[in-house]
């Protein structure tokens, strides 16, 4: 058994004593503990058994592997802590300590894709755990949590009634992701840091599960998932705020009762820069303006790369597909890259990306990431964004971000068939579209950003691409943002 869980048991031992107002040697102990259990199920302070941890998991093995470990650790933690409880004389581990949390991971609540918004997912939870749980608590694949820390900051709340708990965030600026909410007071609403965890009552998770049947929300749009549930339970004024709980930690430090390392992965070297080929979709009223940019940042770290224009370039150069270019969506473009791809025209590469001409991105960071994926899995990667998922929707890849394709996604949905209703649909979206109909789940990394920097909460400290160049200076915001101090060894 390990010294930490040890440590962890005696603390906990510590407050529980507290809690029943006597110390390890009182002759009445064992009286108070029994009509404390008696009274338990009404009135008194969640036990261990009482909590379910959902851990906010995704179906590509290898997110799906990483998470099932995740649980593994939680249950073990939970078995040890009961160990040592049990190994105080006379002391028993009931009620506090009775069993182990369940521990759900949400790629397998059911076949529902559009389950990774939560909302969808509460209805089940309400039903299957509703009856036996006191807490429900949400966290991240990477997000390490210390059980007896966990209890400790539950038992400060009624479980009877509504409770909102998290490490809250604020935005910087008005962002036009949160539609510039709270443009006037940006430091009167707080949302979670879903790396640090997140918290709702029973209490309050049923009446959400019950409001979900019959009020829909303001937007069809799932664009960033923590803002908008915080925004749900909110609900204009009359719902619950955030609360803030300071043991709910990103970074380590006394007293955590959770902490998160990175989104970014070590799973060994980067990926060689031959195993992926970069097409940058652009136009020629952009060739003066933006593609510059990517010449001065980030071009050089790209091994093939190819711009797609609705004109030949030589000086840059640029390659025209015979797609016009349109004003609104890109997909008959980016159906001509995809195509483009497979073909013996290009050399052959693992993995696709596709950026737009004022993405911003850091390579070595993207390569790093990849080595955790198989390109032989069918994997589309980038910032997942949902539409109409509380009406059985879809979700997608948003494409400014930039839309990450292993060649088996390439092959699998050129030979499906799926393809643009036309040559102006928003190509992320029928992208989108298109893998749910063939059963392939979108996988998501909050590297991958659609909007600039400072749309984002300071949480945002790394990543591996930003969008849009206006009002900034792109060159800036890609050294100080994307580019690695140190060099890496490239391969």
């Amino acid at each position: 058994m390990s010294h930490h869980y040890v440590v962890d048991g005696c603390k906990l031992v510590a407050v529980l004593l507290l809690w029943l107002g006597s110390s390890a040697g009182d002759k009445h102990a064992g009286r108070a503990h029994a009509a404390e259990h008696q009274e338990h199920t009404a009135h008194g302070p969640a036990g261990l058994e009482e909590v379910v941890l959902l851990i906010q998991s995704q179906r590509n093995t290898f997110h799906a592997r990483h998470a099932a470990q995740r649980k593994v650790e939680i249950l073990q933690q939970a078995a040890e802590l009961g160990q040592v409880l049990d190994g105080f004389p006379g002391f028993s581990i009931q009620p506090f300590m009775k069993g182990v949390p369940v521990v759900l991971l949400l790629h397998e609540l059911s076949d529902y894709e559009g389950d990774w918004s939560i909302l969808p997912a509460l209805p089940h939870l309400s039903a299957f755990y509703g009856q036996s749980a006191s807490w429900f608590f949400f966290i991240e694949e990477g997000t390490s949590v210390t059980l007896s820390a966990l209890l400790q900051v539950l038992h400060r709340y009624q479980v009877q009634e509504e409770w909102f708990l998290g490490k809250p965030l604020y935005d910087n600026e008005a962002s036009i992701i949160h539609h510039y909410a709270f443009s006037e007071d940006l430091g009167s609403f707080s949302y979670p840091d879903p790396a640090a965890g997140w918290a709702l009552s029973t209490p309050l998770l049923q009446r959400l599960a019950e409001r979900i049947q019959y009020k829909s929300l303001k937007s069809d749009f799932t664009i960033d998932l923590k803002h908008e549930i915080a925004l749900y339970i909110w609900e204009e004024g009359n719902g619950q705020k955030l609360t803030a709980v300071p043991e709910f930690c990103t970074e380590t430090r006394d007293n955590c009762a959770t902490t998160f390392t990175s989104y970014l992965p070590n799973c060994g070297d980067p990926v060689s820069k031959r195993d992926v080929f970069v097409a940058v979709k652009t136009c020629q009223k952009f060739h003066s303006e933006r593609v510059p940019v990517v010449k001065a940042t980030w071009e050089k770290d790209a091994e093939f790369l190819e711009y797609y224009s609705d004109v030949t370039d030589a000086s840059i150069p640029t390659i025209s597909l015979g797609v016009p270019n349109t004003e609104r969506g890109h997909c008959g473009k980016t159906f001509a890259i995809l195509k483009r791809f497979l073909s013996k025209d290009v050399p052959k590469a693992d993995w696709l990306l596709i950026v737009d001409d004022d993405t911003l991105i850091s390579l070595p960071r993207l390569r790093q990431l990849l080595r955790c994926y198989d390109p032989k899995e069918v994997v589309i990667l980038g910032e997942r964004y949902g539409y109409s998922l509380l009406q059985s929707g879809y979700s997608y890849i948003t494409g400014g971000g930039g839309m990450v394709l292993s060649r088996s996604a390439v092959s699998r949905l050129v030979s499906s068939g799926c393809g643009c209703y036309s040559d102006d649909a928003p190509d992320d979206m029928v992208l989108g579209r298109c893998f749910t109909s063939l059963g392939v789940p979108i996988t998501h990394s909050p590297l991958f950003h659609q909007a600039q920097p400072y749309d984002y909460s300071e949480a945002t400290q790394q990543a591996i691409s930003f969008h849009k160049h206006w009002n900034i200076d792109p060159v800036v915001v890609y050294k100080h943002w994307l580019q690695d101090t140190q060099p890496r060894d490239e391969l």
